[in-house]
C-alpha cells in the first residue's frame, strides 16, 4: 500500500493491525476475526472514496507530500553541476524524459518546478498513480496527450546528452523526496506562448521561467 499517496487510509489500517494483537479478546463472540478486520477496513475504504471528491485539490496534496529529503536543495546551476550522475528505474526514466522534452531549454528551477507538476499529479487521486502513467496519460489519442512531445510526431531522441545529465539530477532529486515548494500545489502548466481555455477556469499559482502553474479552483459549498 502506498501510504504516501493514501495517508489516512493507512492510518486507520495501522490502527486496525494494532488491535489485532487483542482482537481474540475483543472479538471473543465472533469466530471470524479477520472478517470483522475486513468490514472495518472496508467502511475506511468507502468514507475515504466518499471524501475525496470534497477535498480541495491543495489540500489533498498536502497530505501526500513528503518530508524535504534534500534540505541543502538549490535551485541553480552550480549547486547541481556539484550533485553526482543521476540513474534509477523507469520512473526515474520517465520522469527524466519528460523534463528532457517538456523543459531542458528552462533555467534549473524551471526544471525542478516541471518536476514538481509531474509528482503532484501522481500523488493526486484525480490522476494515474505513478510517474509514468502520469505521463503517458492521453498518448495516442489525438489532442489528449497531456504532455505534448508525446504526441508531436516526432522520434523521442535524446540529441543532447548534457543536458539529459541535468535534468536526469534534478529527477532523482525528486523523486529522493525534496519538498515540492515552487508551484503552489499545481497540476498543470503551459508555456507563455500559448493560451489554452481551461487556464481562464483554474487558479495560477506560479510564474517561473517560461512556464505558468496551475491547479484546480476551490469549490465552494452552497452551504
Amino acid at each position: 500500500m502506498e501510504c504516501r499517496k493514501w495517508p489516512a487510509l493507512c492510518a486507520a489500517v495501522v490502527l486496525l493491525l494494532a488491535g489485532s494483537a487483542s482482537a481474540d479478546m475483543t472479538l471473543s463472540s465472533s469466530n471470524n476475526t479477520q472478517a470483522a478486520l475486513d468490514n472495518s477496513l472496508a467502511r475506511v475504504l468507502r468514507a475515504e472514496n466518499a471524501a475525496l471528491d470534497s477535498v480541495p485539490e491543495e489540500r489533498l496534496l498536502s497530505l501526500v507530500t513528503l518530508p524535504d529529503a534534500t534540505p541543502d536543495l538549490r535551485y541553480d546551476d552550480e549547486w547541481l553541476a556539484q550533485q553526482p550522475k543521476a540513474s534509477g528505474g523507469s520512473e526515474w526514466k520517465c520522469l527524466a524524459q519528460a523534463l528532457y522534452f517538456e523543459a531542458r531549454g528552462e533555467t534549473v528551477k524551471g526544471q525542478f518546478a516541471v518536476a514538481e507538476v509531474i509528482l503532484n499529479r501522481a500523488a493526486s487521486p484525480r490522476f494515474p498513480d505513478s510517474v509514468c502513467e502520469v505521463i503517458r496519460q492521453g498518448t495516442g489519442q489525438r489532442y489528449r496527450c497531456q504532455f505534448t512531445y508525446n504526441c508531436d510526431g516526432r522520434a523521442e531522441t535524446i540529441a543532447e546528452p548534457r543536458a539529459y545529465d541535468r535534468v536526469g539530477k534534478v529527477a532523482k532529486i525528486m523523486l529522493d523526496g525534496a519538498a515540492r515548494n515552487l508551484t503552489g500545489g499545481a497540476t498543470f502548466y503551459h508555456t507563455r506562448a500559448v493560451r489554452p481555455s481551461w487556464a481562464r477556469k483554474f487558479m495560477r499559482t506560479a510564474a517561473i521561467g517560461q512556464h505558468l502553474f496551475y491547479r484546480r479552483p476551490i469549490a465552494v459549498s452552497s452551504n
